[in-house]
């Protein structure tokens, strides 16, 4: 088949350079259309399910909402997890489907379920969140004004920006966070209803019965029809004061009698600051699953330029966060790391061939192997990201064109003059085709465990290994079609002859005497191979682990939790004074800072008004003057924030942030997730596990969630009394209804719509000896106070209940600053178990992304010996002697060694990207170690002495050998030496790939020949 493919190549030269042409234009075409992003979408299939019910405290929006929609909800078929979280007036429950499943199944099974809760009166209906993953939150932008109110900001955001930007193709949804939503309020006051004898209740009846336009079909008169229509639908506020409640001696009273009627908001649970110059309205544009974030970010971004074109000249909207300066800065160091890297081994080659021509035909590779794999990645849905195209090593992509060339320019320089070029090129070409296209073969096996990693850990590698086996495919047929065409074209006889390079006769000149050193003394040789491979084992055990490296984003989160009693007032006072402290203390490093306090309209990240989140934006870093790295960036910013009282605080990234809390429900590195019921217990534990986790070293800004201590006003109604006066329980809570707002209809200004509600004036509601004192009306007429038929207590309350798994939850979160993720949460564990005691029906389970690393190093330590295994059957199946495929396999650990210690003296810990660099290290060590073999049985089967055989084949094998490790690891160096942003997540792989290469290269120049010559081919042969 090989040799067919070959030789049709040869004979159809014009068809082949023709569809190389093809594959170029192509391949840009594809590159075109690629969807880019910075980073692989790591989030899981989940659906968000939101109930609102603005006044409940959380354990009654947890008995009322939560828990009957989990029970809707147990039993759907492929979910994973469900978890839930109730805060004051928000209901979430999430859902998280197994790897596959589709999005929009998955909401539809979600929608089906909920069609069927069943909720208390008055409730409103459990909505779906947006079709979004967890780094679907691409744009964020204010709009503000200086003259405006911030009830005037959020209309124009709601009516007029929104629906625009809605429109923009790929947005799932456009959210609003902070500004206020107006309402029209009805304020009652008590001691007018009082005078008429009335009670909120006939208010309340009122105002749903005189608000309504209904249709009356259609009369028929004279042969025509007249639609009818009932207009009473209230428009504005002098329509709401002309309700009429009851008539009294013939005198209608009227809401205007015992209420004004003013424009108000809705009761806030969330808050937005900016720059420390006050609140504004953020808008977010969340990105629809499946779609390019950066083609929507740059969509969204033009929009909002065409939609302030329409707004009113004192109001602005400015863009503060856009995912496309994250891409752009990623895919600017893939691109820096991609050309450098090809530039590089283009160097290299034209230095080891001494032949420009043959240098050129080798290159030419690199760029068709590219748009090769661009085709593919296009045609299988991968998009173009720092872990997809940033895994690309254009010295594995060259390395069989290598061989092939260089081989073909030596057959041509020993070839006796009547033979014919192309003859000889395609023998050149026979030659190696074998040992070359197995190569490449076993690098595709060894990255096949990363295609059977699960959840996160697969979401991220998979398109890596996809890509490499992609690229890896179009330089095998290219080196089995077109490079024997352009060899056939550029090599000729002349140039063939020409004297090898001088770098490589020199190296010839001083590998010679060291080669025959190491064949002299074949123990001392084997004996420090041991050793070396005994010290790096002793090396990995002193190596840290993480799951992949922190990848710098260029913007910063600090969440911050203040005392669970703070009110929203004093929360955005406290935001507005780290952003003036950030803006002061670090202008030459922060560009933009916003806080998001609380909850935003549409619940994506449910927060209580004691937590935000303050956002920074960085300058590029060559205008740092405080620090150098982010590290020390936020190491100062700490320091400067450390004397803001009452309040604690962790520093993330808002992709770090959000992945973490989807994928885990936690916000830190390592999450301890503590289960039981009673709520006290939990928080007392979590209190202790705090203290043993705070004294680990390594941890940093160690915090436990905060889920008591909210003071809550409970009236209780004492029904003896009721029962005594005759007063039904309704009257008593429509009352305690009208302390936040009871909403009773909604109010039509043209195309816009506002809720209508009725509260209780501003004096009762914040006094709870004024708010006893409100009438209830009897049946009897008499007024009783509420303090006679209920009672009036202040007691303290759970601020959130979470839940997972049937289970009330509390986290104590972590992240790990200068220590390795894996030995921190093995000290963690440890001391735990010898420090806590939980009592009886309570468990702890970590979380976070020590998760994911603990799962992906399981199923690795599985699969790799798996794939080992199937390369050891494939260099048997080549070889067909257990002995030679023994030899050539040993240079895998041999390559491993160097990885470890290449790790170690960069002080990097292991990860899943440096088991990558492992994986890759496992195919491609092995190239060159396959070439000698080959070249040492063919030297074998024309008779000579294996001492001969073995120095030969190591001298006329050198400069392939030398070539094949030099393009691999030089086409690493840019990613193991970049400093860009995204640069950490490669460094460990490209890192472990060049210290693997310089030792297996010893390995294969001088250990291998000294294997063979001990265990001898006579023993090769008798083991066939």
């Amino acid at each position: 088949m090989l040799t067919w493919l070959i030789d049709a190549s040869l004979r159809h030269r014009g068809v082949v350079l023709g569809g190389a042409l093809a594959l170029i234009v192509s391949g840009v075409l594809a590159f075109r259309e690629l969807p880019l992003d910075a980073f692989p979408d790591t989030t899981p299939t989940q659906v968000q399910v939101n109930a609102v019910a603005p006044a409940l405290t959380p354990v009654e929006v947890e008995r009322q909402l939560t828990l009957p929609i989990e029970q809707s909800l147990a039993g759907l078929p492929r979910v994973r997890e469900l978890r839930s979280l109730s805060k004051f007036g928000l209901a979430q429950v999430t859902l998280q489907f197994e790897d596959g499943t589709d999005p929009w199944f998955a909401r539809q099974q979600v929608a089906e379920r909920l069609g069927r809760v069943e909720l208390p009166a008055g409730l409103s209906r459990p909505t779906l969140g947006p079709v979004a993953t967890g780094l679907g939150e691409i744009f964020h932008y204010l709009v503000k004004s200086r003259t405006r109110s911030l009830a005037e900001l959020r209309t124009l955001h709601d009516w007029l920006i929104a629906p625009r930007l809605r429109g923009v193709p790929g947005v799932a949804e456009v959210n609003a966070w902070g500004g206020e939503e107006k309402q029209w309020h009805v304020v009652v006051e008590p001691q007018r209803l009082q005078q008429f004898n009335l009670s909120l209740g006939d208010v309340y009846r009122a105002l749903e019965a005189n608000n309504a336009n209904v249709g009356g079909g259609v009369v028929e008169r004279g042969g025509g029809a007249r639609l009818v229509l009932g207009v009473a639908a209230l428009e504005d506020g002098e329509d709401i004061e002309q309700v009429v409640i009851a008539a009294r001696n013939g005198v209608p009273v009227r809401i205007r009698d015992v209420a004004r009627v003013e424009v108000g908001g809705e009761i806030r649970r969330g808050a937005t600051t900016a720059d420390g110059e006050g609140e504004a309205v953020l808008g977010l544009g969340f990105l629809l699953v499946g779609e390019n974030s950066h083609t929507v970010t740059k969509a969204l971004a033009q929009r909002l330029e065409e939609v302030q074109r329409s707004l009113p000249g004192d109001v602005q909207v400015e863009p503060v966060y856009e995912r496309t300066e994250l891409v752009d800065q990623v895919l600017r160091t893939v691109r820096t790391n991609l050309f450098e890297g090809a530039l590089l081994v283009i160097a290299v080659l034209f230095v080891a061939l001494g032949h420009w021509r043959a240098g050129l035909i080798v290159a030419a590779a690199i760029p068709l192997s590219l748009l090769f794999a661009f085709n593919a990645m296009l045609s299988f849905g991968i998009a173009g990201t720092l872990m997809s195209l940033g895994a690309i090593d254009f010295g594995l992509v060259v390395d069989s064109s290598v061989i092939l060339v260089e081989n073909a320019e030596r057959r041509l320089a020993e070839a006796p003059p009547d033979h014919e070029p192309l003859r000889v090129i395609r023998d050149a070409a026979l030659e190696v085709r074998k040992p070359t296209l197995f190569g490449e073969l076993i690098i595709a096996v060894v990255y096949l465990p990363l295609l059977t990693l699960e959840g996160v850990e697969g979401r991220l590698f998979r398109p890596m290994a996809l890509t490499v086996l992609f690229a890896l495919l179009g330089s095998a047929l290219l080196s089995l079609t077109l490079m024997p065409v352009l060899a056939s074209f550029a090599l000729k006889r002349g140039a063939g002859a020409r004297r090898k390079p001088r770098l490589i006769l020199l190296l010839e000149r001083g590998y010679r005497p060291v080669l025959d050193g190491a064949l002299a003394h074949p123990r001392t040789v084997l004996a420090g191979a041991g050793l070396l491979g005994v010290g790096a084992l002793v090396a990995a055990t002193q190596l840290g682990s993480e799951f992949v490296p922190r990848l710098s984003e260029g913007t910063l989160v600090i969440n911050t939790v203040r005392l669970a009693e703070v009110s929203l007032t004093e929360s955005i006072r406290y935001g507005g004074r780290i952003e003036k402290v950030l803006r002061e203390k670090f202008p030459h490093e922060v560009k933009r800072v916003w806080t998001r306090t609380g909850t935003a309209e549409i619940a994506t990240d449910a927060m209580g008004i004691e937590l935000s989140d303050v956002f920074i934006t960085l300058k590029p870093r060559e205008e740092w003057k405080r620090a150098e790295t982010q590290e020390e960036l936020v190491a100062e910013m700490k320091a400067e924030l450390a004397d803001l009282p009452g309040m604690r605080m962790a520093f993330l990234q808002p992709i770090e942030m959000r992945v973490n809390e989807m994928i885990a429900g936690v916000r830190g590195d390592v999450g301890i997730k503590l289960f039981g019921d009673d709520l006290d217990v939990l928080e007392a534990k979590a209190r202790e596990m705090e203290a043993v986790v705070r004294a680990i070293p390594g941890a940093a800004d160690v915090t436990v969630e905060q889920v008591t201590g909210q003071p809550v006003l409970q009236v209780t109604v004492d029904r003896a009394a009721i029962a005594r006066h005759g007063i039904p329980a309704r009257e008593v809570l429509d009352v305690v209804e009208a302390v936040g707002t009871r909403r009773v209809g909604e109010v039509r200004e043209g195309e816009r719509r506002f809720p209508l509600a009725v509260r209780l004036a501003r004096e009762y509601r914040e006094e709870p000896a004024r708010l006893a004192t409100v009438p209830v009306t009897a049946p009897s007429g008499e007024r009783v106070p509420l303090g006679r038929l209920a009672t009036l207590r202040e007691v303290s309350g759970p601020t959130t209940i979470q839940r997972e798994g049937g289970q009330r939850r509390l986290v104590i979160q972590a992240n790990v600053r200068g220590r390795d993720l894996g030995g921190f949460v093995d000290e963690v564990r440890r001391t735990l178990e010898e420090k806590v005691e939980l009592p009886t029906g309570y468990s702890v389970r970590f979380g976070g992304q020590f998760e994911h690393l603990e799962r992906a190093r399981a199923r690795l330590l599985i699969v790799v010996p798996l794939a080992l295994a199937l390369v050891f059957t494939l260099l048997y199946v080549t070889y067909r002697r257990v002995l030679d495929a023994l030899r050539i396999l040993a240079s895998v650990p041999f390559a491993w060694v160097g990885g470890v210690l290449a790790l170690l003296v960069r002080g990097l810990p292991f990860s899943i990207s440096a088991a990558v660099g492992f994986i890759a290290l496992s195919g491609v060590s092995v190239l060159g170690d396959m070439v000698l073999v080959s070249r040492v049985r063919q030297l074998l089967e024309r008779g000579l002495p294996l001492a001969e055989a073995l120095r030969e084949a190591a001298l006329s094998r050198l400069r392939p050998v030398l070539m094949t490790a030099a393009v691999a690891a030089i086409g690493f160096l840019p990613m193991a030496l970049n400093t860009g942003v995204g640069a950490e997540v490669q460094r460990p792989l490209a890192t472990v790939v060049i210290g693997g290469l310089l030792s297996s290269t010893v390995l294969t120049l001088l250990v291998l020949p000294v294997l063979y010559s001990v265990f001898g081919a006579g023993r090769a042969r008798a083991d066939r």
